[in-house]
């Protein structure tokens, strides 16, 4: 299945974000981590964390609305918990529902260093099923 948001240029783009596997029931993608990711520190922004599983549980719950024939899902919350720093490498994020029901959906992202799979966030995502695109 594709992203319903495969084709356009916004700040998801500008991420480096890229999307592996998309699905109703899991979504992977990772992000190859280079200096634009990084804070004063040097470790990876935790906005970066933020962004990839946003990214992720939105892509997977608008393919859910969708297939209901919903017009998507957005995000109401996004509540990130960071575990262990990272300066280079790829961080991979998986997401999957919690969730799914008539107006809202809950999903779960973990995101992990590829090289050992060592665990360096956890996300839960709220996110709303939307009717219309128009806002």
């Amino acid at each position: 299945m594709e992203s319903p948001f495969a084709h356009s240029v916004n700040y998801v783009g500008h991420s480096g974000i890229v999307l592996d596997e998309i699905g109703v029931d899991r979504v992977v993608g990772h992000i190859v981590v280079d200096e634009y990711h990084s804070q004063p520190y040097g470790l990876i922004h935790g906005g970066v964390h933020c962004t990839l599983a946003e990214t992720l549980a939105s892509t997977g719950a608008a393919c859910w609305a969708i297939e209901q024939g919903m017009a998507g899902a957005v995000g109401l919350t996004n509540k990130t918990d960071f575990i262990k720093g990272v300066t280079e490498g790829v961080i991979v994020g998986e997401a999957t529902p919690i969730h799914c029901g008539r107006s809202q959906q809950i999903w779960q992202v973990f995101i992990r260093r590829e090289s050992d799979e060592r665990l360096l966030a956890q996300s839960q995502v709220r996110l709303q099923n939307i009717t219309s695109t128009e806002f």
